[in-house]
Parts: C-alpha cells; sequence; structure tokens
C-alpha cells in the first residue's frame, strides 16, 4: 500500500531561465517530455523575472526542454522522485546571425483532399495578420467586401470545429478582430460529411494550433480604412491558461460609412410594345457603429472531462443608411414625360447575442469520445423608416408628394442541442453518430403610417404581425475507412422539420411537414503514389432565411417595393463530383449539381401599376456543370502560386405567368494567387490576388464579367510582437455589379457600384507570451445564419 502511495503522489519542477550575462529570460518556453518519444507531458513559460514551476509531474524520468526565439534548444534528463528545484539553466544564443537564426517564418503548404482543401499555414508570415486576411490568401476562397464564398456558394464558418453563428457582415467583423496567430490550417471543404447540418454546403474550418504552455497573453489592433468615406476599427483581445483553465476574451468597436451608387433602367411594356422607360440614379450612404465581445471559458476537469462555456455578442445601437433617388420617366419616343425625386432615411438597432455550453468526455487516448453541445441566441432588431416622394412635370413643376413612415420589429430566439459519439473501431476505421434538435420561433411585425396634413394614419393594408415556429430532429451516422490504396467516407443523416408561419392580421397559416434523407459518399483510389483519382456525392438542403418567410412589404419609393414569401419551400440540393491529382500539384474536376426548389431573389416588374417588387420565390430546379482545373507550386522558395480556373454552364428553370422559363449561360471562374517573402528572416509579405468571372447567369440576372483584385503587404516588427500591414482592394475598379433582367415582359438593368475600392492601413502588437495559443473558437449554426 505505502509503495501504490508513493506511486501515485505528484511533486512540482520549478527552476528559473537566464542567458549568459545572468538576465532573466522572460515568456520562455518549458516543456517536461517522455524519455521514450519525446510526448509532451507538462508546458509552461517563464515569469518576467524568468520563474517556471510545473505543477503535479508525477514519479519518473523526464526530458527537460527550454526554447526561446534567438537561443540555442536546451535539453536536460531530469529524475522527479519528489519536489525539485533545478539549478539556473543558461541559454546560449544561436550561432547564426539574427537574421538568420530557427526563427523564421515557413512556407505555406496547399494539400488537396477528394472532399476538401487544406491550406496549412501555422508559423507562415500570414499567421502574422488576422484571420480575415489568411481566407482573402486560402485557394478556394473569395473575398470581396463582406462576403465569403466557395465557387459562388456561401460557405458555413467553422472556427476549431464550432460554428460561428453570425451574418455576413457581423462574421467579416469578427475575423478582421480575430489574431491569426494560433491558425494551424484553413480547410475548405467541398463535401461535408453527415455529421455536418443537412444545410451545409461548402464547410471553411479555420483550425487552431494547441499548446500546453501556460501564461498569458493578449494584443491590440487597430485599422483605419479608406474608401469613398474613412472608416475604422479597434480592438483587444486578451488569453491566460493554466493547468486547468483557458479563459479568453475579446472586443473590438468599429465605425463604418460606406457609399453605393446605382443606374437602374426599367422598360414597362404596353402589351408587346414598350410604353415607359424609368431611368433611376440612386446613392445611398449608410453608417454604423459596431460593438463585439467574445468570451471563451474552458475547465478541464481531467484528462477527459473538460466543460466549455462561450458567447458571442454584436450590438449595433446606430445602423443609418440615407438614399436620394432621381428617376426621369420617358416615352417610347425617349421623350421626358415627368420625373420624381424619393428620399428614404433608416434608423436601425440590433443586438445577436449568442451563448454555448460544451461538454467533451473522452474515453480513452484512441480518440474515443462523447460530446455535448447546447446553443442559445436571442435576436432582436428593429428598424424605423422614413420615405418621402416628390413629383414635378418634365418642366420641374411641383405637382404632389407622398410620405409614409414605417416600423419593424423582428425578435427571434434560437436554442440547439446535439449529442455526438466518436469511435475509432482501429486505426483505419472511424464510426461517428450523433443526434440534434433545433427550434426557431420569430416574431416580427410592421407597421405604416401615410402622413396626411402633417398628420399620421394607419395604413391597415400595410399593417401586419407575423409568428414564425420551426422544429428540426435530427440524426446521423459516419464511417470512414483507409485501406492501402483506397480510402472512403460515407454517411446518412435524416432531418424531420415542422415549420409553422401565421400571418396574424389575415389570419393565414402556413405549415411544412417533411422528412428527409441526405446520403454523402466520398471515394478515392491512389493506384501510386503520384496519382489519386476520387468521386464523391452529397444531398444536401437550403432552408430560406426567416425575413424572407414573412408577407411584409418594405418600400424603398412608390415604385420599388422588397417584400417576404411565406410560401418558400426548401432547396434541395445533389451534388456530385469526379476527379484526379497528379503529384499533389495539378488537379481536374468534373461536376454536376442540381437544385430543386432554388431561391432568387429577383425583380418581378408590374407593367400595368409600373411597379418593381424585389421578392425571394422558388425557381423550379437549376441545373449547374462544368470542370475545374487547379494547380499550386513553388516558383522558387520565396514565391508561392495557387491558380483555378472553372468552365461552368448554369441553367434556371421556372414557371412565371403560367408560361415556362429557360435561360442557360457558360461562364469561366478563374483566380490566380501569388504569395512572395522578402528579407532573411522572412518578415516582409506580399500577397497578390486576383479573381475574374465573366458573364453568368444568377436567377434570370445576367451579370456581366467582373475582375477582383487586391495586393496586402505586411511587416512583422520587434521580435514579431507587431505587425504593420497596408492593403488595397479593386485595383482596377473593375468589381462593381452590372446585370439585365430580360424574359417574357420584364426587361430592366442595373448598374451597381459599391464601396469595394479602398487602402487599409493596420497595426497589431502582441504583448505577454506572444508564443501561447489561445482556447479562442467559435460555433456556427445555421440557424443563426438564417436570421
Amino acid at each position: 500500500m505505502l509503495s501504490t502511495l508513493t506511486f501515485s503522489q505528484e511533486f512540482n519542477v520549478s527552476g528559473s531561465i537566464q542567458d549568459i550575462y545572468g538576465e532573466p529570460i522572460s515568456f520562455s518556453n518549458v516543456m517536461l517530455l517522455t524519455e521514450t518519444d519525446s510526448t509532451i507531458v507538462k508546458g509552461t513559460s517563464t515569469d518576467d523575472n524568468g520563474v517556471f514551476k510545473l505543477r503535479s509531474v508525477k514519479k519518473g524520468t523526464y526530458l527537460l526542454n527550454v526554447t526561446f526565439i534567438g537561443f540555442e534548444d536546451y535539453f536536460s534528463q531530469i529524475n522527479v522522485a519528489s519536489d525539485v528545484t533545478l539549478e539556473p539553466i543558461i541559454l546560449k544564443e544561436s550561432t547564426e546571425n539574427l537574421d538568420e537564426i530557427n526563427i523564421t517564418y515557413q512556407k505555406p503548404t496547399v494539400k488537396k483532399e477528394p472532399n476538401k482543401i487544406v491550406f496549412n499555414i501555422e508559423n507562415t508570415a500570414l499567421s502574422q495578420g488576422n484571420m480575415m486576411q489568411v481566407l482573402k490568401s486560402t485557394p478556394g476562397i473569395m473575398v470581396i467586401g463582406n462576403s465569403i464564398s466557395v465557387k459562388s456558394e456561401s460557405p458555413t464558418v467553422f472556427i476549431n470545429g464550432r460554428k460561428v453563428h453570425l451574418s455576413s457582415t457581423e462574421l467579416a467583423q469578427l475575423l478582421e478582430s480575430s489574431d491569426a496567430n494560433n491558425v494551424q490550417s484553413v480547410e475548405v471543404v467541398t463535401n461535408p460529411s453527415a455529421k455536418y447540418d443537412a444545410s451545409s454546403g461548402a464547410v471553411i474550418n479555420i483550425m487552431m494550433s494547441k499548446n500546453l504552455v501556460t501564461g498569458y497573453r493578449g494584443n491590440m489592433f487597430t485599422n483605419y480604412t479608406q474608401g469613398v468615406f474613412p472608416r475604422y476599427n479597434v480592438g483587444t483581445g486578451h488569453f491566460f491558461k493554466s493547468n486547468k483553465i483557458n479563459l479568453y476574451a475579446s472586443y473590438s468597436y468599429t465605425q463604418d460609412k460606406l457609399n453605393r451608387d446605382n443606374e437602374d433602367r426599367i422598360n414597362y411594356y404596353n402589351g408587346n410594345t414598350i410604353d415607359e422607360v424609368w431611368e433611376s440614379r440612386l446613392n445611398r450612404n449608410t453608417w454604423s457603429k459596431t460593438h463585439n465581445v467574445s468570451f471563451n471559458f474552458d475547465y478541464q476537469f481531467n484528462d477527459k472531462n473538460t466543460l466549455s462555456l462561450a458567447s458571442t455578442m454584436l450590438w449595433l445601437p446606430d445602423f443609418e443608411y440615407k438614399l436620394n433617388n432621381h428617376t426621369d420617366i420617358f416615352d417610347d419616343s425617349n421623350n421626358l414625360q415627368s420625373y420624381f425625386k424619393a428620399f428614404n432615411v433608416n434608423d436601425d438597432e440590433k443586438y445577436n447575442l449568442g451563448f454555448d455550453l460544451d461538454y467533451v468526455h473522452n474515453f480513452n487516448d484512441d480518440g474515443e469520445k462523447l460530446s455535448f453541445s447546447s446553443h442559445f441566441t436571442t435576436y432582436d432588431y428593429q428598424r424605423h423608416q422614413n420615405v418621402n416622394s416628390d413629383y414635378y412635370t418634365n418642366n420641374g413643376i411641383f405637382l404632389t408628394d407622398t410620405n409614409y413612415l414605417t416600423d419593424n420589429n423582428q425578435d427571434t430566439k434560437i436554442v440547439t442541442a446535439s449529442l455526438d459519439y466518436t469511435l475509432p473501431v482501429n486505426n483505419s476505421f472511424i464510426l461517428e453518430t450523433g443526434i440534434k434538435t433545433s427550434n426557431v420561433l420569430t416574431n416580427s411585425d410592421i407597421t405604416q403610417y401615410d402622413i396626411i396634413n402633417n398628420q399620421p394614419i394607419l395604413d391597415a393594408n400595410n399593417t401586419n404581425a407575423f409568428e414564425y415556429d420551426e422544429l428540426v430532429l435530427a440524426a446521423y451516422a459516419n464511417i470512414s475507412k483507409d485501406w492501402e490504396k483506397w480510402s472512403i467516407i460515407a454517411g446518412l443523416r435524416t432531418e424531420q422539420t415542422n415549420v409553422e408561419g401565421l400571418s396574424v392580421t389575415n389570419n393565414q397559416k402556413t405549415t411544412q411537414d417533411y422528412l428527409k434523407w441526405f446520403p454523402n459518399l466520398s471515394l478515392s483510389f491512389n493506384p501510386n503514389e503520384n496519382l489519386s483519382l476520387y468521386t464523391n456525392y452529397k444531398k444536401s438542403i437550403n432552408r430560406p432565411d426567416y425575413k424572407n418567410l414573412n408577407p411584409f412589404q418594405f418600400y424603398l419609393n412608390d415604385n420599388t417595393i422588397v417584400s417576404g414569401n411565406p410560401n418558400l419551400q426548401p432547396v434541395i440540393i445533389d451534388h456530385a463530383v469526379v476527379g484526379a491529382s497528379l503529384s499533389s500539384a495539378y488537379f481536374i474536376e468534373a461536376y454536376y449539381k442540381k437544385m430543386s426548389h432554388n431561391i432568387y431573389e429577383i425583380p418581378l416588374q408590374d407593367n400595368t401599376n409600373t411597379t418593381v417588387t424585389w421578392v425571394p420565390i422558388n425557381f423550379d430546379e437549376t441545373i449547374e456543370y462544368g470542370f475545374d482545373f487547379l494547380t499550386n507550386f513553388y516558383v522558387n522558395d520565396r514565391w508561392f502560386v495557387y491558380a483555378v480556373t472553372s468552365f461552368y454552364n448554369v441553367e434556371d428553370v421556372n414557371t412565371l405567368q403560367n408560361q415556362k422559363v429557360k435561360q442557360s449561360q457558360w461562364s469561366n471562374y478563374s483566380v490566380l494567387q501569388n504569395y512572395y517573402t522578402f528579407l532573411k528572416d522572412r518578415s516582409l509579405t506580399l500577397n497578390l490576388t486576383m479573381y475574374y468571372e465573366s458573364k453568368n447567369l444568377q436567377g434570370f440576372r445576367l451579370l456581366k464579367d467582373r475582375l477582383a483584385s487586391n495586393i496586402a503587404i505586411s511587416k512583422s516588427l520587434w521580435n514579431k510582437k507587431a505587425v504593420i500591414s497596408l492593403m488595397a482592394e479593386d485595383l482596377f475598379n473593375t468589381q462593381d455589379y452590372d446585370y439585365t433582367t430580360r424574359f417574357l415582359n420584364q426587361n430592366s438593368r442595373s448598374k451597381a457600384n459599391f464601396d469595394n475600392r479602398y487602402i487599409k492601413i493596420g497595426f497589431r502588437y502582441k504583448f505577454g507570451n506572444t508564443l501561447l495559443d489561445t482556447n479562442k473558437r467559435s460555433k456556427n449554426l445555421q440557424e443563426r445564419e438564417r436570421l
């Protein structure tokens, strides 16, 4: 019994780290390794006085490893049978010149797998910026403004396997304020397994590196952006790690002013001939102030049990846009008949608060584990709108005016819970299974007043309330198996969905009740080390956004309306791919995608009442097929190139006005990304990215070709404690949208000039133990993306 007690005792190992001059070395990494295979057992870092203590060390013989930038690694064997206090450990400076010491950045690498692209950036220059810069540099990801896409598809974003449950704008602000120093790799998953929600199309998973070193680390940053107007953001993040606790908190503030200009032309018909032509010039300025707070807390009870609490909170106390519109009305001979001016002022306020509770139990060291995850979101949105229109004759004589006020509120609650079990049967066979439930409750209302003789008069036709209740129950099973030359991932997910919507004013109820099965398969064959053949298939679902399901109508002016559609059906997607890779450097793929009931928001013009209503509708189907060619290689040790080109055909089919409408278009999408590294210590980097989209079809809208471009330069300073960056977007001013809509008696064109062209200057400073990795993570729920 005495022997057993002695063996189970735990001891402390302490000491101090100095240089050859006796000066303490702060924040050096101290790790205890197993003597047999150098596995990390304990880790910590020295304090300001160079002192360290490794706690709760079991009896045994270990290797002590000490590392710090600019010094040679230190190794020593120690025997722990009681508390150990070591003599001061002296680190020797590296014999190489400072510019050549072994702290230089590694090169990023790209690994293409049958169902994903893995972009490894750990310890590269890219990891010295923020997460948004990382995504902009990741092969396969296109970032324009706040829009993140993978092959024209909006992806689901994860950080360390946890979903980021924010809108595109909110997500962009979060990524801009998040340090990339801890990013290990970015996975672009084009065929997610059955473990993911069936509504997950493409997935971006930002993987964070792990570290056993304890201590504190913090950072502060600021960015200044000059587009048409200036905008800026500032923030700070702090992380503390002990043996059992990980604690992370961050805050950022963003203040924007954005500009948008539109030129629109609508041809209104009388029968088969043009009756009137409306030409509009629109300018919209948007002001916003946004506060973002993130919080993560992990408590490790022991090696097998971990509890995690997390929260992402966004508060937008001030969002205002002012819209000025001038519309000229011509007859069929291009003679000016009249014109009107419309003024639209919106004041919005919202908050989006998300909370997570997770628990993970590891049964053993082989990867068998049981995970419980839960999430709660409360979202509140308020809008006050004032619209005024003044009408004039062709020679400028005032005719009349209209004025109305609109108040809109939306309150949403989301609750989800899931249980996942992972069982590695052996080294080459893994089984995963799990269940999930989610419930969404949304209450929204709209009240409109006509202003007559300076008095508000309720407009009952445009006043309504909408209640929405959605319940989804899901279960899945997934297997992955490797053979000598074969690899397979196969899964099946089922989801039962119950939806009930109630339009309160007219007591109109809509219901949906359906059970869907979502199989997925990924199969690869490697006949030799230079050739890989693969194929994959996935069925998925895309449910409509909550705001698109309500029946409300919002007026931009008397003749332009934005409307919801409570009768929207979910989109069912079948996606198949076959491909081959050669020497892990050249890839070619052919794919086919069918989207039944695809949802597009399109402008429908009423030629009798001369109005245009933007409304989301279900198309009969959209079919897309094509082939991709991808390559990546190093031109030399400091120049990395990634290139892809895709030729594809899109065919949209729908029934409108009792007529079948079909349009199709062949298009090209190409990307060229260049990564350059300069200076001996590789601390200066330059990334140049070009995206090209030829003429393409999106829901009966034919978009003209456009070229997106950006250049980013960054320089690390003060032994990687600081980074200064400069970025320029839309170098050739060719990123704007220009499209035409032409089918049946619909004929319009729009040119939208967004505030995409800008220069951004950023600075980030890190303090504390800058080598420490955080526990920062986010969870993205498909339910929240639909807010």
